[in-house]
């Protein structure tokens, strides 16, 4: 607990550092006391420090007075003040009660200093502190002063009220320092120091005159502790002043406290006083006042004991105290009313600053370890009473302050000392082998703030933070004390086999089991010096860090049973078949090392399909040829095929030679073929054949095999085979042994064998093209009597070259391998296989060696290459490569058609279905299926007639009574009958017209006049006949017609059919009128006049108003409303309503429903309102529902609810339904009805009756209840003055709290508001622009109203603020005086607590009552003494516990120590090999996999980058140029991708060149068909003009007959007819050609567009006057010539036909080219996103083939079009060949003209057909592109499935060095856990 501080009040008890806060000892004495206790007097004082001045000798009681003192103390002066002033009696003396108070107090202090033993300034509890005293005693050359009077000469200056002295004025001199006799008048700042002269108060310090700012200022020789400043100033005190201080030399400078008369005007902003926090700086106001006059204190202090302090030893509250220079700057002077500006000089010397002592208290600052100071260096040595700023340091501290610890001293952190503990700086521990040392915070600390001293520069071999161990390689020896310079011997190690270099343990621990001076080994090495490797270990090396390399020893591959390897070299000990040092890889030729007896297992590369016979040694991997699969290599890759020993076949049908006869052959369904290709070719005696080799596989002899078909019985053959080289044989070549004679090879065939070889072979080499000759030279067998045979001949079916295969290596190599595979293909006969055509399956003996041998022969497989069109699948047999094709398609690649099909396309081939009436044979044109037709059969399977016949095979002319040209040709109906005639034979008119067309004259078809014919726009009838009786034309008009001729509209319809273009309509009036009232509509425009069924309008197409319903559908019905519920407004009368024309709907009003408004809306009522139905509005949570009553709107209400809607309580009853509900309390007797009101509950009562029941009598009635009767009428008027009264309280009431809410102008606001629309009336009436009279008048009537209401306002506000002047002066008069009575509350309560503590010292200074309270002390000592001495004496105790708790911890911790250093090891070690393993890991081998090698070259210098590598841009960089990682590749099949693209891109060009082309083709068509067609136009009109010539001549000869065989014609007649006759000959004459050509000239003037007309039929007038010529010469035989001209036009119509049909293929062409542009366009459109997707390549080209088997199936309808067009082309030039043969006769001439014309024709179709051929060139060139361009992509494919497999497997190798990399981290994780949780 807290004691007061024993300083015989001899200390300020405001000051906080009065005393010690820890030790109690006394530091700030005053009344010129000193020591710990403020007990004793300074020198020339008494030491009971209570009486200075007296001449008493010490230590006497004091017998000297008051008076006797010079000078006033502090205490004695606040004394004073305190009571009032100082009391004395009638003669000056102190009164009674000072006299004993002062010989109490002495006597208090004397005993207080016998009782208390007498103490120095010293160390006590641990902490030092030294003496407290004045900082300028000693000082006074280090104090300064801004101005001081008299320092260049005598200054004037006089004193304000010095009531005891005469004199006022007098001189200041400064020269010279102060003397009391040589120079008393000298003010200097060193007077102000404490002196203990006597007559103190003569001596002082003054400034200039009116100078208001004067700084005085303290400089230190170094830091002080400063605790406060006393101030006596002989003048008044400064009005305005700051202490501020500076820690560093008056570098900076902080204030200290304010002290201001006015702090707001002197230092605004700063707080006033007091202080809230000890580090505030406050304005304080009461050190300014200007009384007293004279000898007035200004104290401050460092720290206010009002306020608490949580630790002085903080180093805030240090650095708070800490001072070198303390500087007072006095800042306004109080001039009573003066201006300090006035130039008077008297006025300026009344006003200065004096002080007559400055005390500046404090000590030297030591942190705690010093006790005393000495002087600092340049300080007075001798100096009394000085306060010295050097510290004689103790604590084995140091330094001016003792800041820091002495040299050898840093064992422990310096730090001040506090109370209870030194913190003495400790000495460093190191063993006596160093002799410098730091400290070390961070060792402070881990050691657990017990040391933390770091020895520096050890010696002797030692090391360490004190020198406790030895230097790494030296050890400890055991046998010498620590102390002992010997003690570290140097380690006796093999460096290459011990850790480190050689280090040794360097001491003992058996708890981390060191042993000192045993060397530590190696991993793999073992000794005594670590000089030898373990077993299964060699080569020692100082640079292995395990010491001895592990033998590298494959356990897989090392004989077992023996030591692993050599220790030296490391050489292992290897199983037969494997080798390396570490027996780890197979022997050349063997794979996948094992634990098998012999280690490794042979390759067995397949000996074809291999390129060599070793392969990889890990997975046995053979390095295949191309296309070959398999480990082994002896598998064929699917798409590819092993060729048979055949492949080599030439077809004889495909041969070069003289006429060939080919034979063509159908093979068998279900059966085996015995040829090969179409057939065979027949070749004879003398015949030759040449066979053309462009190519073989490899440079061997190859075997000539034939194959035939003999044509006789038991037929033998001799021929040759002459081999045409296309240059002489390099002798160093393959085949240099070949001779010129070598090349003939003749041979000969046996009977009954269907081949031959030749008994030489044939050397080849591939890259030449040979010629072989076969040639048959003689033939001949038994021939058969049935059999005819007339020339000898042969058929020759194809000719093979078989390679010699048992000369290949695999066959003859001479090893064992060899010879056992020729034994196997000699005894299985595998070479058959390559002799017959039809191919079974190879024995599984053969079947490898023939894989093998071809593989060997080929290089690998072929590719399948089947035909997209023609087979079912890309993929093909492996063995021979035979495609699986589609119906009717054979070939190896199913290209082409079987015999006996045509047209190879998408869907396969047709069969030929020659007809077997019609056809030579069953085998027809292999493109266009045409069969070889028999004379008389026509079509493409020779299975019709020709045109104008039926009845195939029989066929006979088409009878059509001339009106047909061409029939069915199976029933003979007739087709496309003309002149308007039909039926089977064209016998009869079709409808529109009347006649008969089986008569030759005059049985033309007429049009039916009705009103015109058909084809007019006025022909309004089905049908006619002509009537028999009468003969007139019969019409039968259409619907809507009438009249004889249908010239008119029927009733029911309307228009003008008069007119052209008019016609009759239907009436549109909706079904409502009558159908034959002719009035119903008008008949001109159509509008509806006589609605039926209640509809109108113009087409009766709306019931009337007051009707609904469908009117189309004739149901019209009334409206039927209920008046209640409809508006009113649609209603004309009561019986009839508006309502909707189609629903029927009437208008409803508001929330009303139904179709006749008859009921209300749901949740609504009331529907005879007359404005529709009210919502019920029923309570939610009240009601039973929403709906209601549809009459009364009653909802239907829960239990205890009642009300309309159910919000109220149910009947008799009242109260908040949400709450509760009461029952009704009424008085039956007093009310009117049984309901109370139903929210306050308060009865109905009846006249004369009140209350809440109804049950006493109401105001102004008497009696008992229910007697009331009415009061006497006085009643009345008492209570209406009584009613008036409380109605004005009430008023009064709400004016003031109207006043309370708005204020008091709220009072005449309504005034205000008045006056305000007046001046708006008044404003009105001046601004409008026409003023009357009255309007004046009102004008000056409101003006004069205003002026007075505003007068009356004027008044009313002037006393009103009269009364609030009076109300304010009284309001400021009562603060006044309450202010002044605070202020005489503040200054008794000051008074109050003075006397407090006044009374509180008298009672401490009781001797009764201190000697009792140190004696109570005393004995709570003595108890305390016997309390410790029993806890630590007797058992058990505290301190006995303490003592067996701590051994039994030490205890515990010795015997886990161990434990715990094992486990601390292990850990270390379990460390270090994680390091180890994780310094190992490396990213090079997947560097190397994805981005290239090399994969730990660094990221600067390494050409392909790798993880965490980044380009210039910031962005990572793998793969580049000459890199082939997984990115490099990936880079580089997209490239790939991106050149598909381009050639792609590419292709589409060249497919829009061909569209053009086609284009072109196009329109050369139709230039050929114009002009063909213009030919025929030509030729008809030809054919017409012969025609009318010849019938003209006819009738001439007839008309000449008729008359020369008429009985009465005279020679004269027959003489005039023969004249004329010969007058019609050609005129000759000029004037008849003149009059001729005029003629013609106005013919041709009625022509449009003369010239072009002439210039296109100059050669056919030439043409036609030449017919007309040839038909005068020939006109006696032109009848009989008709049918041939009838011919002819058959053959150009047929000519016709085929230019169409060449025009329709040439459409089909073009649509089929466009097809073909939109796939590329497609294709492109694909292709566009294959850099973006590179992934689905291989869906893609899928996707691209596709496209191209569409692309071949256009091309293939392109062929199939081109080749119809040729077809029809050579058809009609067959016709019009046979037309040719007809027209040899008379009309030659005109046949020629007509043949040219068709020639012409044709010659347009056959460039037509050439433009097909070319576009089928062009079609098949493009497919072949599209195909290159597909094998490319599926390369494309295949490497980056490569890739993409590759970058699998690199991934994967990625996931798993990932996964280990995480097990390690998880293992390190583990360790750093394990480490984090140890204890």
């Amino acid at each position: 607990m807290c004691q007061p501080c024993q300083c015989n009040n001899n200390v300020d008890p405001r000051d906080p550092a009065a005393c010690n806060l820890h030790n109690g000892h006394c530091q700030h004495c005053l009344h010129h006391s000193h020591g710990p206790g403020c007990a004793r007097g300074r020198p020339d004082f008494h030491r009971s420090a209570l009486c200075p001045g007296c001449s008493c000798d010490p230590p006497g009681p004091c017998s000297c007075t008051v008076p006797h003192l010079g000078l006033k103390p502090a205490f004695a002066t606040r004394m004073e003040r305190a009571s009032g002033g100082p009391r004395r009696d009638l003669w000056g003396l102190p009164g009674p009660w000072e006299l004993r108070l002062g010989l109490l107090l002495s006597v208090l202090a004397t005993a207080l200093a016998q009782a208390l033993a007498p103490d120095v300034p010293g160390c006590s509890r641990g902490s030092c502190y030294p003496a407290t005293g004045d900082l300028l005693v000693g000082r006074a050359d280090r104090l300064t002063a801004s101005s001081t009077c008299g320092l260049h000469g005598p200054q004037p200056y006089c004193i304000v009220s010095h009531l005891l002295d005469e004199k006022k004025c007098f001189l200041c001199d400064s020269r010279r320092p102060f003397s009391a006799r040589d120079n008393p008048n000298s003010h200097r700042i060193q007077n102000v120091v404490t002196s203990f002269a006597p007559q103190r108060r003569t001596a002082w310090w003054q400034s200039e005159n009116g100078v208001p700012v004067v700084t005085i200022q303290l400089d230190l020789e170094a830091e002080f502790h400063f605790t406060h400043l006393i101030m006596t100033f002989k003048t008044f005190r400064p009005a305005a002043m700051l202490v501020e201080r500076s820690a560093d030399f008056g570098r900076t400078w902080h204030v200290y406290r304010y002290f201001s008369y006015d702090c707001g005007a002197d230092f605004p902003g700063v707080p006033l006083a007091p202080p809230r926090h000890w580090d505030d700086v406050v304005c304080e106001s009461r050190y300014s006042e200007i009384e007293p006059s004279t000898e007035g204190e200004v104290i401050y202090r460092v720290l206010d004991p009002a306020i608490p302090i949580p630790d002085p030893y903080s180093p805030w509250i240090q650095n708070l105290l800490k001072i070198t220079n303390l500087r007072v700057n006095l800042t306004r002077l109080h001039t009573l009313g003066d201006n300090l500006l006035d130039p008077r000089r008297e006025i300026r010397e009344k006003y200065y600053y004096a002080l007559y002592e400055l005390v500046v208290r404090g000590n030297c600052f030591c942190y705690g370890h010093a006790s005393q100071c000495a002087p600092a260096p340049g300080a007075p040595a001798h100096a009394e009473g000085m306060v010295h700023g050097a510290c004689v340091c103790k604590h084995n501290t140091r330094g001016l302050n003792c800041e820091q610890c002495q040299d050898f001293y840093h064992d422990l952190p310096w730090s001040p000392a506090e109370d209870g503990h030194s913190h003495a700086c400790r000495k460093c521990e190191c063993h006596g082998h160093a002799h410098r040392c730091h400290f070390d915070m961070a060792i402070y600390l881990a050691s657990g703030n017990v040391s933390g001293g770091v020895c520096d520069g050890c010696q002797h071999n030692t090391a360490g933070l004190h020198c406790e161990l030895c230097r790494p390689f030296f050890y400890r020896d055991p046998t010498k004390d620590l102390r002992d310079p010997a003690v570290c011997r140097s380690c006796d190690c093999d460096p290459m086999g011990s850790q480190d270099g050689g280090r040794c343990d360097p001491h003992d621990d058996p708890a981390l089991g060191l042993v000192s001076g045993q060397c530590r080994c190696k991993e793999h090495v073992v000794g005594s010096r670590c000089q030898q490797c373990r077993d299964g270990f060699f080569g020692l090396s100082a640079s292995d860090p395990a010491g001895c390399q592990r033998c590298q020893c494959d356990a897989r591959g090392t004989v077992p049973g023996v030591t692993s390897c050599d220790p030296n070299s490391g050489t292992c000990f290897c199983k037969r078949l494997v080798t390396g040092h570490g027996c780890n890889r197979c022997l050349p030729g063997h794979w996948g090392l094992s634990h098998d007896l012999l280690g490794c297992r042979p390759c067995d590369c397949d000996v074809g399909g291999a390129m060599d016979p070793q392969c990889n040694e890990a997975t046995g991997q053979c390095r295949c040829r191309q296309h070959m699969v398999g480990r082994r290599c002896e598998q064929v890759q699917p798409g590819y095929f092993r060729p048979f020993l055949d492949h080599l076949t030439w077809e004889a049908e495909d041969t070069r030679g003289k006429v060939l006869d080919v034979v063509e052959r159908l093979a068998t369904p279900g059966g085996t073929s015995s040829w090969t290709g179409r057939g065979f070719v027949r070749l004879q005696e003398g015949q030759a054949l040449e066979f053309l080799v462009t190519s073989v596989p490899r440079a061997m002899d190859y075997d000539l095999l034939l194959r035939l078909e003999p044509q006789i019985p038991e037929q033998w053959v001799e021929m040759e085979v002459v081999v045409q080289r296309p240059g002489p044989v390099s002798a160093h070549g393959p085949c240099g042994h070949v001779l010129p004679k070598d090349d003939h090879i003749p041979g000969t065939l046996q009977p009954e064998s269907r081949y031959m070889i030749f008994p030489r072979p044939v050397c080849l080499e591939p890259g030449i093209s040979y010629k072989l000759h076969l040639k048959l030279l003689r033939t001949g067998g038994s021939a058969q009597a049935e059999v005819p045979y007339s020339r000898p001949s042969l058929l020759i079916d194809s000719l093979v070259l078989l390679p010699r295969v048992l000369v290949l290596e695999m066959f003859s190599g001479g090893d064992a391998a060899a010879l056992e595979r020729r034994a196997t293909f000699e005894r299985y006969r595998c070479h058959e296989e390559g002799l017959v055509p039809s191919k079974t399956l190879p024995s599984s003996a053969c079947a490898p060696l023939l894989i093998s041998l071809s593989a060997l022969l080929y290089n690998g497989a072929l590719p399948c290459q089947c035909d997209p069109q023609g087979s079912l699948s890309s993929e093909c047999n492996p063995h021979g490569g035979q495609c699986l094709c589609k119906p009717a398609v054979v070939g190896r690649r199913c290209d082409h058609c079987a015999p006996g099909f045509y047209g190879f396309g998408p869907t396969g081939c047709q069969a030929c279905q020659c007809s077997p009436e019609g056809a030579l044979s069953g085998l027809c044109e292999g493109t266009s299926g045409q069969c070889p037709c028999r004379t008389g059969a026509f079509g493409l399977r020779c299975d019709r007639c020709q045109r104008g016949q039926w009845g195939f095979p029989n066929c006979q002319p088409c009878v059509c009574n001339g009106h047909a040209d061409e029939c069915d040709t199976h029933t003979g109906t007739c087709l496309a009958c003309r002149d308007h005639t039909g039926g089977e034979h064209c016998e009869r008119c079709i409808a529109g017209f009347h006649g008969d067309p089986r008569l030759p004259y005059g049985g033309q078809c007429r049009p039916c006049p009705c009103p015109e014919g058909p084809g007019s726009r006025r022909h309004f009838a089905t049908s006619c006949h002509r009537d028999g009786y009468s003969q007139q034309i019969m019409c039968h008009c259409k619907a809507g017609y009438t009249g004889l001729r249908c010239e008119a509209c029927a009733p029911g319809h309307f228009g003008d059919p008069s007119r052209p273009g008019g016609q009759c309509q239907p009436c549109e009036c909706s079904g409502n009128i009558d159908p034959m009232d002719p009035d119903a509509c008008d008949p001109r425009t159509g509008q509806c006049l006589r609605c039926l069924y209640h509809t109108e309008g113009p087409h009766c197409a709306h019931c009337k108003p007051g009707f609904h319903g469908q009117a189309t559908q004739q149901s019209c019905h009334r409206c039927t409303c209920n008046l209640l519920g409809t508006d009113p407004q649609q209603c004309p009368s009561t019986d009839r309503c508006h309502c909707d024309p189609s629903s029927g709907q009437c208008p409803c009003l508001p929330n009303v429903q139904g179709p006749s408004c008859d009921r209300c809306a749901p949740n609504f009522w009331n529907l005879t309102s007359g404005h529709g139905c009210q919502p019920c509005a029923c309570h939610p949570s009240r009601a039973r529902g929403p709906t209601c009553n549809e009459f009364t709107g009653q909802c239907h209400c829960r239990a205890g609810f009642g009300g309309r809607t159910c919000s109220e309580c149910q009947e008799l009853h009242w109260g908040d339904p949400g709450l509760q509900c009461r029952a009704c309390d009424c008085d039956p007797r007093g009310i009117d009805t049984p309901q109370c009101h139903r929210s306050t509950g308060h009865c109905s009562c009846r006249p004369g009756v009140s209350g809440v029941r109804c049950d006493q009598c109401a105001r102004g009635f008497s009696g008992v209840f229910p007697a009331c009767h009415p009061c006497h009428t006085c009643f009345g008027d008492w209570d209406r003055v009584v009613q008036d009264l409380a109605a004005r309280t009430r008023l009064l009431e709400q004016r003031a709290q109207e006043l309370q809410q708005m204020g008091v102008l709220g009072a005449f606001e309504s005034r205000f508001w008045n006056m305000q629309e007046k001046l708006g009336t008044v404003q009105g009436i001046v601004g409008a622009r026409n003023t009357s009279a009255a309007s004046t008048a009102q004008l000056v009537e409101a003006t004069e109203e205003l002026r007075r209401e505003i007068g009356e306002a004027t008044e009313h506000l002037t006393q009103l603020e009269a009364e609030l002047t009076d109300v304010q002066d009284q309001n400021f008069n009562a603060n006044h005086a309450l202010s002044s009575l605070e202020r005489d509350g503040l200054a008794l309560n000051l008074t109050l607590r003075q006397l407090d503590q006044h009374l509180d010292l008298l009672k401490h200074s009781n001797f009764l009552g201190a000697y009792d309270s140190i004696r109570h002390a005393h004995s709570l000592s003595a108890e305390a003494e016997r309390r410790a001495n029993t806890s630590a004496l007797t058992v058990p105790s505290p301190v006995s516990n303490s003592a067996d708790t701590r051994h039994r911890t030490e205890v515990l911790m010795g015997a886990k120590r161990e434990d715990f250093n094992r486990k601390h090891m292990a850990n270390q070690q379990a460390l270090g090999e994680l390091s180890a393993r994780t310094q190992s890991l490396s990213l090079t081998g997947i560097n190397e996999l994805v981005c290239g090698p090399p994969g730990d070259a660094p990221c600067a210098t390494s050409p392909c980058g790798g993880a965490g590598c980044l380009d210039e841009d910031g962005k990572p960089r793998c793969g580049g140029l000459g890199c082939n990682g997984a990115v490099a590749m990936a880079d580089l099949a997209l490239g790939r991708a991106r050149h598909t693209q381009a050639e792609l891109q590419r292709a589409l060009a060249e497919g829009g060149g061909i569209l053009r082309q086609v284009a072109e083709t196009r329109r050369q068509a139709g230039e050929a068909q114009q002009r063909a067609q213009a030919a025929l136009d030509k030729a008809n009109a030809s054919r017409g003009q012969v025609e009318k010539a010849n019938q003209e001549l006819r009738e001439l000869i007839q008309s000449v007959k008729d008359f020369l065989s008429q009985e009465g014609a005279d020679p004269d007649s027959i003489e005039m007819v023969a004249t004329r006759v010969l007058e019609l000959s050609i005129p000759a004459s000029p004037e008849q050609i003149q009059h001729l050509a005029g003629a013609i000239a106005e013919r041709v003037q009625s022509l449009a567009d003369v010239d072009t007309i002439l210039a296109r039929t100059v050669g056919d007038v030439r043409r036609a006057e030449q017919l007309l010529q040839d038909a005068r010469r020939a006109r006696s035989r032109a009848e009989g010539e008709k049918q041939k001209a009838e011919t002819v036009q058959a053959a150009l119509e047929e000519a016709q036909r085929a230019q169409g049909a060449a025009q329709g293929a040439i459409q089909g062409a073009i649509v089929d080219t466009q097809d073909t542009e939109r796939t590329l366009h497609q294709v492109q459109e694909k292709m566009a996103g294959a850099e973006q997707a590179l992934s689905s390549a291989g869906e893609r080209a899928q996707k691209l083939d596709g496209l191209l088997e569409a692309l071949k199936l256009k091309r293939a309808g392109n062929s199939l079009a081109a080749s119809s067009a040729e077809e029809t082309a050579a058809s009609a030039q067959g016709r019009a060949r046979e037309a040719e043969q007809l027209l040899q006769g008379p009309l030659g001439d005109q046949y020629q003209t007509v043949k040219a014309l068709v020639e012409r024709k044709a010659q347009g179709v056959l460039a037509a057909q050439a433009r097909a051929e070319q576009l089928r060139d062009e079609a098949r060139g493009l497919l072949q592109a599209a195909q290159d361009k597909l094998q490319r992509l599926q390369e494309l494919e295949g490497t980056y499935e490569e890739n993409e497999r590759a970058l699998e497997g690199k991934a994967a190798q990625l996931d798993g060095l990932e996964a280990r990399m995480r097990s390690v981290l998880q293992a390190i994780n583990l360790q750093v856990q394990i480490y984090n949780t140890c204890q």
